[in-house]
Parts: C-alpha cells; sequence; structure tokens
C-alpha cells in the first residue's frame, strides 16, 4: 500500500489528487488560474470540499476561462449565487470576477501569470526536506510577500496561508513529506 504524505484521506480522489497534481510544476496560465480560483474559494474551508465540488465549478465558470470570467455580466453573478454545486458565498464570487481581471492585468505588465508568479521562486520548485507533519508551514515569507503584491494589486482572499497552499498546489513548493512515496531526497 502506498504511503502519501499525512493530510490525505482515504477518499479515492483525495489520492488520485495527491498522487497526479499536488505539487506538480504547472507553468500553463490557465491551470495557475484554475488554482487561484479554486483556492480562494477554499478559503476557510477544507480542501476535499472543494475537489469534490470542482466539476461543478468547472461547469459554472465556463472551465475556469478567466478572460469570459473577466466579463461576466451581473445577470452570470446571479446565476451563481443561485448555483448550488459551488460555494455560494457573494465575496467569493466577486472575487472571481475581479481577480480574472486583475490576473489579465498581470498578464500584460509581465508576458504571462506564469513569469509573474514563478518569478518568486527563480522559475524553479523549492523542493523541502519535511519529515513531521508540524514542520510544514501553512505561510512562508515568499507567500507573505506574493500576498502582500496580490492584495496591493487589488486580488481578494489571497491571504498568506491561502498563497501558501496555491504554491503548494501548483508545485512552487514541494512539501511531499519524507513518508510520502512522492518525497523527493534532495535532503542527503
Amino acid at each position: 500500500m502506498k504511503q502519501r504524505c499525512f493530510w490525505v484521506t482515504d477518499s479515492k480522489l483525495y489520492q488520485e489528487y495527491h498522487d497526479t497534481e499536488w505539487a506538480e510544476p504547472v507553468y500553463e496560465d490557465a491551470v495557475l488560474f484554475e488554482f487561484l480560483l479554486l483556492e480562494t474559494f477554499q478559503a476557510g474551508l477544507n480542501w476535499l470540499t472543494i475537489l469534490n465540488k470542482r466539476d461543478n465549478f468547472r461547469k459554472a465558470f465556463d472551465d475556469f476561462d478567466y478572460q469570459k470570467i473577466a466579463n461576466y455580466s451581473e445577470k452570470k453573478y446571479r446565476e451563481l449565487l443561485q448555483n448550488e454545486g459551488i460555494i455560494r458565498n457573494r465575496l467569493k464570487i466577486q472575487s472571481a470576477i475581479t481577480n480574472a481581471q486583475l490576473f489579465i492585468e498581470i498578464q500584460k505588465e509581465f508576458g504571462s501569470f506564469a513569469d509573474f508568479i514563478w518569478s518568486y521562486v527563480d522559475g524553479k520548485p523549492i523542493v523541502n526536506c519535511f519529515h513531521q507533519p508540524k514542520e510544514v508551514p501553512a505561510t512562508t515569507e515568499i507567500s507573505d510577500k506574493i500576498s502582500k503584491d496580490l492584495k496591493k494589486r487589488g486580488f481578494k482572499f489571497v491571504g498568506s496561508t491561502v498563497m501558501y497552499a496555491f504554491m503548494q498546489a501548483v508545485g512552487m513548493v514541494n512539501d511531499h513529506t519524507s513518508t510520502c512515496f512522492k518525497f523527493y531526497d534532495s535532503c542527503s
């Protein structure tokens, strides 16, 4: 039986996410936006809740197409508020629209969102060597900087904890612990 990171439950969905996506480097803007949107909705909730609703989010938010989301009408916003398949939080839904608009602004400024976000780690993942769950941080100086920068630009629901979870999800940091079969031992 595969040993996984401490946070993975017996949910097949969670296990598949851990095994195939979590901590895998993502450099495509479309996928980065998907994770940004999902992580902002996850704020204050369990990630498994978001994973269970991921397909619903995908349908509700036009396959995470940030160009479309940035131009959502008031009618679409009201439809999302009525969609029982997603997290129906007014502020989070509004932030998805605002964040999509700001995401496009960053693309214009930096050429891509990937270039912007990956610059915080010099374009390559930080591989950590954690052995115990208590060693894995909820925030770091880098997530603090990203959060502060995004907030200054007007992004919402991008606190340092959310941004560190985003960094883990898109492989900017690899926090697989030493007991996990995905652990990359660069510590020796």
